[in-house]
């Protein structure tokens, strides 16, 4: 066997977004070794690409908001189709988790007061989305970044991992490459996380950044792991199509959140504030000939619960 330079860790971290920063932080506190690794620069993930902002019932707009009404909405957007118990699990421990990002600098917009200013957004009952502007995805990177490198992590920027190691059953490492030069490294680990993100670039037009190739998935399947669920794609209802230059770009959420209406060729105004999957199950007619167009009204008069 050629002898490939080596690296030993407790715990490896395939992926550097949101999900991975956060796991590579949680495991670095209890004391381990811990590894890195992503295919482009870190802070480059797609996650910066996210807009609206974070869901979690913090009730600084609205005092009726908690925990069990945005189980409610999570599972209702669901169809009820979700695991449960996660769905409960993100509901109770979202609050806490928007909080220590502001602990560890991350800077959100304010109420009058100074609290953390919440919008609304398709699905939720009450205002709820804590955000930075348009760029909510971009400051939670910065932030975990910033504390993350901190933390004592060894990050691999710009590798690609090609295939998990076994022994047996186990999973022990994993095997790949750098980009810039070629080289194959092999990084092995006691455990093994995967947080490579989505599948967004298996569809001809995707906002999603060229590392969304469902790396995870293929490397999860060929070590003999059962994948579940993988008819739930999300799609994002709303989405620039034309010029072709502009293909592709994300129209936030957060603007039927502040008021704009989905309208079709027909000026007929459809429910503007249901889920994603609501708004992007309209009818193919409606969408492919014409386009989902938004109008931006100065008063919000889409009832959030039509």
């Amino acid at each position: 066997m050629p002898d490939y330079e080596t690296f030993e860790h407790d715990v490896l971290v395939i992926g550097a977004g949101g999900a991975g920063l956060r796991a590579a932080i949680e495991a670095s506190a209890a004391g381990v070794r811990v590894g890195l690794v992503c295919k482009s620069l870190l802070g480059k993930a797609h996650t910066v690409m996210a807009e609206g902002g974070i869901a979690a019932a913090l009730a600084n707009v609205d005092e009726r908001d908690n925990w069990k009404v945005h189980f409610a909405d999570t599972m209702r957007g669901g169809q009820y189709v979700n695991q449960w118990r996660m769905a409960e699990l993100h509901a109770k421990e979202a609050p806490d988790r928007v909080r220590e990002l502001e602990a560890w600098g991350a800077v959100f917009d304010r109420t009058k007061d100074g609290r953390i200013l919440q919008r609304h957004f398709g699905g939720h009952k009450y205002p709820r989305l804590a955000h930075v502007g348009d760029r909510t995805g971009l400051e939670m990177i910065r932030t975990l970044q910033d504390y993350g490198v901190h933390q004592g992590i060894d990050v691999y920027m710009e590798h690609t991992i090609l295939c998990l190691l076994k022994d047996g059953d186990r999973v022990i490492g994993a095997f790949g490459y750098e980009r810039e030069r070629g080289r194959f490294k092999i990084f092995r680990a006691k455990a093994v996380v995967l947080a490579t993100g989505g599948i967004g670039r298996a569809y001809k037009i995707t906002s999603n950044s060229w590392e969304y190739t469902g790396d995870g998935h293929a490397l999860a399947y060929d070590a003999g792991t059962e994948l579940t669920d993988m008819e739930f794609v999300q799609f994002h209802p709303t989405g620039m199509v034309w010029p072709p230059g502009v293909m592709g770009i994300l129209v936030t959420e957060g603007v039927r959140g502040d008021g704009g209406i989905l309208t079709n060729k027909r000026a007929n105004v459809s429910c503007s504030m249901r889920s994603r999957k609501i708004i992007a199950r309209r009818p193919p007619t409606t969408q492919k000939k014409a386009g989902v167009t938004a109008k931006v009204t100065k008063t919000r008069d889409v009832h959030p619960s039509c």
